[in-house]
């Protein structure tokens, strides 16, 4: 660290030591300096027990926005994404208490229904096609029955197919 970074350091902490001395019973402070652009040089003074997730909460209060584009907030988002498509999967489960295991189980539960409907579709669809056939074999049909079953079971058979591997 370079001695004015250093320098700087000890006054920063020098002077929060000054400011956390006039506040309140139980209040924290910290110092967040940013260059944007360069990472490298983010510096963070926290105050001794000071709480993170209550220093966003502070900041959302105060403006936050969940619509602001941050790296946190894309890497949480893509983590989510993430577990729902694992448990679309039934794969990777996330560890026991995870907060991630809701959105898991979102993903688990909505495969299920999906697979339920894919099977009541097909059932559907065989009987449309055995019904089309025995009227077919009886002789005594509508041709315009069977033109809409034809259209039907088309329908069916495109949706089937893309979740039909």
């Amino acid at each position: 660290m370079s001695a004015i970074l250093q320098r700087f350091h000890e006054t920063a902490n020098d002077a929060l030591v000054k400011i956390s001395e006039q506040l309140w019973p139980g209040a924290k402070i910290a110092l967040v300096i940013y260059t944007p652009g360069a990472p490298e040089q983010d510096i963070v003074l926290e105050d001794q027990g000071l709480d993170r997730d209550e220093v966003v909460s502070a900041l959302r209060r105060r403006g936050l926005s969940i619509d602001g584009d941050n790296a946190y907030k894309r890497d949480l988002l893509d983590s989510v994404v993430g577990a729902l498509a694992f448990g679309a999967q039934n794969n990777n489960p996330p560890p026991a208490g995870h907060w991630g295991q809701s959105f898991w189980d979102i993903g688990r539960e909505e495969r299920a229904l999906t697979e339920e409907l894919v099977a009541a579709l097909k059932l559907t669809r065989e009987n449309l096609r055995a019904c089309q056939a025995t009227i077919h074999l009886c002789g005594g049909f509508d041709p315009a029955y069977v033109n809409d079953a034809q259209a039907a079971m088309a329908v069916a058979d495109k949706v089937l197919a893309k979740v039909i591997a």
